[in-house]
């Protein structure tokens, strides 16, 4: 029997405090990224400009009575039910309660994976059949809070934990070794005394994403790509390093392998906005909003790694005050209730 690859990951960060404000700004960087893009998810990038101009902050939302307010979408409800979840269960992850939260609570611009795992579990499915062999975004893009039990102690749990919040609704082996990949950037992140190099991000992602993928194959959807066959990581290893070198603007080249919800797209997007502007997290939420189209979803996922490399006190206070911290129709203030419990109960 072959070994898994998850027992050759790193350890964690060993006896090093994780500041909360980190933590916070980790959950806060989600969630503001979330619904900074959501408002105008799936367009064009030049079409999105030639709408709204450059995005700097939240939109008018007819869900908020036309206000500039901050709204989530599946982003920040997945993420944080996990949270809720996790809080609620000691910590433990159990992969049946928290599909069950997933399929019994209504889902604000649900992609096609998730829809399509509620319609097996309404069915009868158990959970773990349920699961759709899928390489969308939208296991990464909540997998962050997985993190945050794991905090205080040591060992492998977090990667196992990981691995299999991740499976819940995409059993797929490039999504669980991008959830694991992204995970461990995270954990680093959270302790960093300082931003990473550019090529960091691309070497961290492949060392960890890439033997637990292996043999996963997958065509691009872009034109300009359309000769590509082979894991996400392998399209990131050999594409990512020229981008973040190039002259290029970061727009041509997200809509050159398209930015859209297949992880071939999405992680190339994530690893050259963080490469070329993670030192300023408004920059860089700034940039996945405006230059991708799977927009809220990237700027998810970029606003979590910026958040917990700078912490919170550094997103800019306009976002953090206009964030009503929903994560259903009307529970304002619900995202900033579950970051205070989790900082009682994981810090």
């Amino acid at each position: 029997m072959s070994r898994s690859p998850l027992f050759d990951m790193p350890a964690p960060h060993s006896g090093r405090t994780v500041d909360s404000d980190r933590v916070r700004g980790m959950m806060l960087g989600l969630a503001i990224g979330d619904s900074l893009g959501n408002t105008s998810e799936s367009m064009n990038p030049p079409d999105r400009r030639r709408y709204y101009g450059e995005i700097r902050d939240y939109l008018p939302n007819s869900y908020a009575g036309g206000r500039p307010v901050g709204l989530p979408s599946d982003d920040t409800q997945l993420a944080f039910w996990t949270l809720e979840h996790l809080l609620e269960n000691g910590g433990r992850l159990s992969p049946e309660r928290l599909a069950e939260i997933f399929c019994r609570r209504r889902i604000f611009g649900m992609g096609r994976t998730v829809r399509a795992f509620r319609e097996a579990y309404a069915a009868g499915a158990p959970w773990y059949d349920a699961a759709v062999a899928s390489a969308g975004n939208g296991a990464l893009m909540r997998i962050a809070p997985i993190l945050l039990p794991h905090l205080r102690g040591g060992g492998f749990g977090r990667w196992a934990d990981t691995a299999l919040c991740g499976a819940i609704t995409h059993n797929d082996r490039s999504s669980i070794g991008a959830c694991v990949a992204f995970i461990n950037i995270l954990s680093k992140l959270l302790t960093a005394d300082r931003t990473p190099p550019p090529a960091w991000w691309v070497d961290e992602y492949v060392l960890v994403a890439e033997p637990i993928e292996r043999g996963g194959r997958y065509r691009s959807r872009s034109s300009t790509f359309n000769d590509f066959e082979g894991a996400a990581s392998a399209f990131v290893k050999q594409h990512v390093p020229m981008a973040i070198r190039s002259a290029n603007t970061s727009v041509s080249w997200c809509n050159s392998w398209y930015s859209g919800a297949f992880l071939p797209e999405t992680v190339p997007s994530v690893l050259l906005t963080l490469a070329r502007y993670g030192g300023d997290p408004e920059a860089t939420i700034v940039r996945a909003v405006n230059d991708t189209r799977d927009n809220d979803t990237v700027g998810a996922i970029v606003g979590a790694a910026v958040g917990a490399l700078h912490g919170e006190q550094a997103l800019p206070i306009r976002w953090r005050k206009g964030l009503l911290g929903r994560t259903a129709a009307n529970d304002d203030g619900r995202v900033q209730a579950l970051l205070e419990a989790a900082g009682e109960h994981f810090l």
